[in-house]
């Protein structure tokens, strides 16, 4: 690649990461409905006209921020099964994860977020759940084949297991007490599917 190409790509990306860092500022203290473009674009320290030629308009922005968040959690999360020992372990950790990434990341819950959003909008920010109920799934049908884990059927657990963690309530705590609270939120969805009881 030519370094003129190299030198644009290296820049776009860091337009990006400024603005993405900028949205998610925004979106933890305002919430979506009252991000603007033109905010985000002075937060970032870009022009408007910059920010228009990587993002079309506010949901643009909103599904590309997604998608950049979404692939990074996966990562993340890969990273983190990979490093458990067992089932319990990686559903242990998938949970520990999920609920730190619920604690920083605040968009509006599906419903309201749905209203916000066009459907292919919605359906595009929707579709990177999938690779993660995937992993949930695989770890729970895991935990069954090695009897650690209950032997039910691991899509309606999954769900269950997602939708526990899915509560602000449990992270909308005083950050002093944010570990504990996780703690004690993982080990009851550990209690939830597991065959044997464990410390």
């Amino acid at each position: 690649m030519p370094k003129v190409l190299g030198s644009l790509a290296t820049h776009r990306e860091q337009v990006r990461e400024r603005v993405f860092d900028a949205l998610r500022v925004q979106l933890y203290e305002r919430g979506f409905d009252t991000v603007t473009l033109s905010g985000v674009a002075a937060a970032a320290g870009v022009g408007r006209s910059a920010l228009y030629n990587h993002f079309p308009d506010r949901q643009a922005l909103l599904v590309a921020f997604v998608e950049h968040e979404a692939e990074r959690y996966v990562a993340e999360l890969d990273a983190a099964l990979d490093e458990a020992a067992d089932p319990r372990e990686r559903l242990a950790a998938f949970a520990r994860l999920q609920l730190r990434r619920l604690a920083e990341f605040h968009l509006p819950p599906g419903q309201a977020l749905a209203g916000a959003l066009d459907p292919a909008a919605y359906r595009r920010i929707a579709a990177h759940a999938d690779p993660i109920s995937d992993r949930l799934v695989a770890v729970l049908r895991e935990g069954a084949a090695q009897g650690c884990l209950v032997d039910d059927d691991p899509r309606v657990l999954a769900a269950v297991v997602a939708g526990a963690l899915s509560s602000r309530r449990i992270v909308d705590v005083d950050p002093a007490e944010l570990d504990a609270t996780i703690a004690t939120a993982v080990a009851a969805v550990l209690r939830a599917v597991s065959t044997v009881a464990r410390d």
